[in-house]
């Protein structure tokens, strides 16, 4: 199981180790592995030091300057959440060429597209009972960091390894009449998903959400779930499948 977490979920420090409870549970059911991003965080260090932080397309605008402290906030944040995971180790993408990516998109700097997942490190933490915690760094053609989306990432990784991903996010779910609970999707397929954008009740900050879904169904994922990490107890009921929406082919 794949496990991506960031985001809101991560500004709470108690809710930070509460959610990683929860993973360490989940590792005694089946190996999981956890991808994270780290925007609060990223955002914190880059005002601190005066670089503005500007977003297209929802992707960050990372420059030389911007890239050297996001992979400076993202390397400590990794360590934190491999301790409060426990038996885990923290990796940057940089590792054993972990991640690898193309540019996405030379206008937004140093911003990359996963292309290539070690698979071969990860299976080989999994076989020693260790949990891989992997951030969103990865490397590009010239060898230097690209700073990459954590839910495409998170896909790749996914897909790599023929598992199905839980993404954490700050909602409960997708909903067919939101914000009504009693309309929240259980389980999607890939048609209703793309039939929902074009109908309207997908829409807004759930579009991408569901299209970080379908491409790591496009990667390989055999199912996506996308569920709430706001809550403690919210990872274990969404991989029992009684909370979150899971997404299939």
């Amino acid at each position: 199981m794949i496990v991506k977490y960031g985001g809101n979920a991560m500004k709470s420090l108690d809710l930070r180790r509460a959610v990683a409870a929860e993973i360490a549970a989940l590792r005694a059911e089946q190996t999981v592995v956890v991808v994270h991003g780290g925007g609060p965080v990223i955002e914190r260090e880059l005002a601190a030091r005066g670089i503005p932080s500007e977003f297209r397309g929802g992707l960050r605008v990372t420059t030389p300057d911007a890239m050297d402290v996001v992979e400076m906030a993202l390397c400590q944040l990794n360590k934190q959440l491999s301790q409060d995971v426990g038996h885990a180790v923290g990796l940057m993408g940089r590792d054993s060429d972990l991640l690898r990516a193309e540019v996405f998109d030379p206008t937004l700097g140093r911003v990359g597209r996963v292309t290539d997942v070690n698979a071969d490190v990860l299976r080989a933490l999994l076989g020693a009972g260790l949990t891989p915690v992997v951030g969103c760094i990865a490397v590009g053609p010239d060898g230097d960091a690209l700073n990459v989306n954590a839910d495409t990432a998170a896909g790749a990784v996914a897909g790599a390894l023929n598992e199905g991903i839980v993404f954490l996010t700050d909602v409960d779910g997708v909903y067919r009449n939101f914000p009504d609970p009693q309309s929240r999707a259980a389980h999607l397929t890939r048609a209703e998903v793309e039939g929902g954008i074009l109908d309207g009740w997908i829409a807004g900050g759930m579009i991408p959400k569901v299209r970080a879904a379908l491409d790591a169904l496009d990667r390989g994922a055999p199912f996506a779930v996308i569920a709430s990490g706001m809550h403690a107890g919210a990872l274990s009921a969404a991989v029992r499948g009684e909370a979150g929406t899971r997404i299939t082919p």
